[in-house]
């Protein structure tokens, strides 16, 4: 199929800033394991962020944005850090290469503050993970 523009005066043009979102979510279907709530925080972290992937935004931000509430940010960040997509150390965050695998060096042990609720399910996920 051939394919050709329908809005030709509204072509989309590389913005300024540093931005982009991979392809390869959708083609290796890295979405797939995602809520719609860990999506939505991901692709605001990928707007926001620099060319390192940091960026940083208070969590009542983040939830008024994103029209979560504190334990579905929680839990949307848990999935992401989780799959190896997100680095977090209050309040910075860092999105990661999607080929990059979670490694041990990366700041997951600190990702949760202590006065933080833990997704119990995604332990037991990374328990169980450890033991296979």
């Amino acid at each position: 199929m051939h394919k050709h523009p329908i809005a030709p005066a509204q072509l989309r043009r590389v913005p300024q800033q540093f931005s982009w979102v991979e392809q390869r979510l959708v083609r290796e279907r890295y979405i797939d394991e995602l809520s719609h709530q860990a999506c939505a925080l991901y692709l605001f972290l990928l707007t926001v962020a620099d060319a390192q992937g940091l960026s940083y935004y208070a969590e009542p931000s983040l939830c008024q944005r994103l029209a979560l509430t504190a334990a579905e940010l929680h839990q949307a960040r848990q999935a992401l850090i989780t799959r190896g997509f997100l680095a977090y150390q209050r309040p910075l965050y860092q999105v990661l290469a999607l080929d990059a695998a979670p490694h041990e060096d990366t700041p997951r042990a600190t990702s949760v503050a202590a006065d933080d609720p833990v997704d119990i399910k995604a332990v037991f996920a990374r328990l169980w993970e450890g033991l296979r």
